[in-house]
């Protein structure tokens, strides 16, 4: 087989910064990226197929064995792609959460809703068990949606635990790991190490993520593999009933302080876009929020003829 080029990684490492984007913003999904760049069954195969097998082919062939049984210079680009987004981005995003929140949820809203569209096309046949799974992942989502934030005490063990459960999330489509971590009162914690560079619990909330993520995608590697179409519909209705959350227009109900001595929502409504400034006071951009949820649409469709130009990204060091 032909041997990747440079302009290969390139591309690996731009989709790793687009999902590291996507991550950080609670109720938006990497894994929503991962789809829509052609790349997530392939990401999940990879990530899957590290176990024991891969130290036994270390054993016996040897690292550079081990290292391409696991698509090692896919992940490795990938993550270096995800970790620049995390460490260059998280203080833009965090400030536009705040400033310009409609616009923020407006493109993400168009970014989901098409993802959906994009992944159901993925499906060739609709049957009475596809239907059934894309309303079951769809209600499960929206009802992970409408769950009140908790406060969680940070410890050693619950970072670790945060970190399990968040990766699981991050990597399906329309479950938000940071939404995850919103919910378990986690979020701004591991937000906080991020921005302070807080080593010992970053290095733990790591510890936490690879080792959900092992045990996860293995799960999640066989699905697709032997039940493909009902694991797609499933899929679709995550990112359909995660819709509930990128809702770009809410009335804040409640509020409480975080650890920073900041007010923040806990239970928000959604609401029309002709209600927001009479509920509100604030001007609801409706102009320029369909503008960008366009904009997202259009930007998905550019991604799925990227996905589809570049189906043949570099295989020969599987």
């Amino acid at each position: 087989m032909e041997s990747p080029s440079a302009k290969d990684f390139v591309w690996i490492y731009v989709k790793g910064m687009a999902m590291g984007a996507a991550d950080i913003v609670p109720g938006v999904s990497g894994g929503t990226v991962a789809f829509i760049t052609g790349i997530y069954e392939r990401l999940i195969d990879s990530i899957g197929a590290m176990g024991p097998k891969t130290i036994g082919i270390l054993l016996k062939q040897g690292p550079l064995a081990a290292w391409r049984s696991v698509d090692g210079n896919f992940l490795l680009t990938l993550m270096l792609g995800i970790l620049t987004s995390i460490f260059t981005l998280s203080k833009i995003l965090s400030h536009l959460l705040k400033t310009q929140p409609e616009l923020l949820w407006s493109f993400f809203f168009g970014l989901i809703l098409v993802s959906a569209l994009y992944i159901g096309k993925q499906i060739p046949r609709w049957q009475l068990n596809t239907v059934l799974g894309l309303a079951g992942g769809a209600v499960t989502a929206f009802l992970i949606t409408t769950v009140s934030p908790q406060q969680i005490a940070l410890n050693p063990l619950t970072l670790f635990i945060a970190g399990a459960i968040a990766i699981c999330a991050m990597v399906l489509p329309g479950i938000s790991g940071s939404f995850i971590l919103l919910l378990m009162g986690m979020y701004a914690h591991v937000i906080g190490a991020v921005k302070s560079l807080e080593l010992i619990n970053l290095a733990i909330f790591a510890a936490g993520c690879v080792f959900g993520l092992l045990l996860f995608t293995r799960l999640l590697s066989w699905l697709l593999h032997h039940y493909h179409n009902l694991t797609m519909a499933v899929l679709t209705g995550f990112m359909l009933g995660s819709l509930n959350k990128i809702w770009p227009w809410k009335q804040t109900l409640t509020t409480r302080i975080n650890s920073h001595g900041e007010t923040v929502p806990v239970d928000q409504a959604n609401v029309l876009p002709q209600s927001y400034l009479e509920l509100t006071g604030q001007d609801p951009k409706l102009m320029l929020s369909v503008l960008l949820m366009v904009f997202a649409v259009v930007l998905v469709l550019f991604l799925e003829r990227l996905g589809k130009t570049k189906s043949s990204e570099p295989t020969a060091d599987r």
